[in-house]
C-alpha cells in the first residue's frame, strides 16, 4: 500500500465556483486521483479554503501551511508522497508576494517536509511533489482589489516552482499545461477540471511510486 498526502487549498477541498458548495469526494482531484490509481494507493486529503503556504488570514483559523503541515505528517505517517498544490492565495495583494517570494515560500515548505524528524527517522524515501496552480482567470469585481495584479503574477509561478523544485530534487507539474481555471469565479475549477488533472497526477504518481 502506498501512502499519498494531498496538502492544499480550496481546489483541494473541492470549492464549486458560485455556489461555494463542497463536490463530492470522487469529484474532487483527490478522490478522483485515488479512483485512477486503484486500491494499492491510500489518499489523505488535507485541503482546506483560503489555506497559503505561509500566511494566515486575519479572522479565520490558521490558514498558513507551515504552520499545520508538519502536524499532518506526524498524523498520516507513513508516508510515501506529498503533493503540495498551493499558491493561488498567496497571490492576495495584501500579502505583498512576488512570484518569487510566494516560491521561496514553496521551497521553505518543501523543507519541512524533507526534514521533519519523523520522515528522516521513519520514513527517509518520501518523495515530494509540487504543483503550481493554474492562471487566474478573469476575476469578478468583488475579488479584483483582493488579487490585484494576481493575475500577472499567476502566469509567473511555474517557472519559479520548476526552478526550486530542480534546487530540491523533487517532483514538479504544472497544472496550467493540463487545465485552465473557470471563467465562473476565475480561482476555482469545475468537476472536469478537478478530474482531468486527477487523471494527469495518476501517471505521475506511478512513476514516481513504482518500485
Amino acid at each position: 500500500m502506498k501512502n499519498i498526502l494531498c496538502f492544499g487549498d480550496s481546489n483541494t477541498w473541492g470549492y464549486t465556483p458560485i455556489t461555494g458548495e463542497r463536490y463530492e469526494r470522487s469529484n474532487r482531484w483527490p478522490g478522483a486521483l485515488h479512483n485512477f490509481l486503484g486500491k494499492l494507493f491510500h489518499i489523505y486529503e488535507e485541503g482546506l479554503c483560503g489555506r497559503t503556504i505561509a500566511n494566515n488570514i486575519e479572522g479565520r483559523a490558521p490558514r498558513s501551511g507551515k504552520e499545520i503541515l508538519p502536524v499532518l505528517l506526524e498524523s498520516h505517517q507513513p508516508l510515501d508522497l506529498v503533493i503540495v498544490a498551493l499558491g493561488t492565495n498567496d497571490l492576495m495583494h495584501s500579502f505583498a508576494h512576488s512570484a518569487k517570494g510566494i516560491a521561496e515560500n514553496m521551497k521553505e515548505l518543501c523543507l519541512l517536509i524533507s526534514d521533519n524528524q519523523f520522515i528522516t527517522q521513519h520514513q527517509p524515501k518520501t518523495k515530494i511533489l509540487i504543483i503550481s496552480p493554474p492562471h487566474l482567470a478573469a476575476l469578478p469585481a468583488e475579488d479584483q482589489l483582493l488579487f490585484q495584479y494576481g493575475v500577472e503574477k499567476s502566469k509567473q509561478l511555474a517557472a519559479h516552482y520548476q526552478h526550486i523544485a530542480q534546487e530540491l530534487g523533487i517532483a514538479f507539474l504544472d497544472a496550467q499545461t493540463i487545465i485552465q481555471t473557470t471563467d465562473l469565479d476565475g480561482i476555482h475549477w469545475t468537476v472536469e477540471q478537478q478530474k482531468q488533472l486527477a487523471r494527469a497526477l495518476s501517471f505521475k504518481v506511478k512513476s514516481l511510486l513504482t518500485d
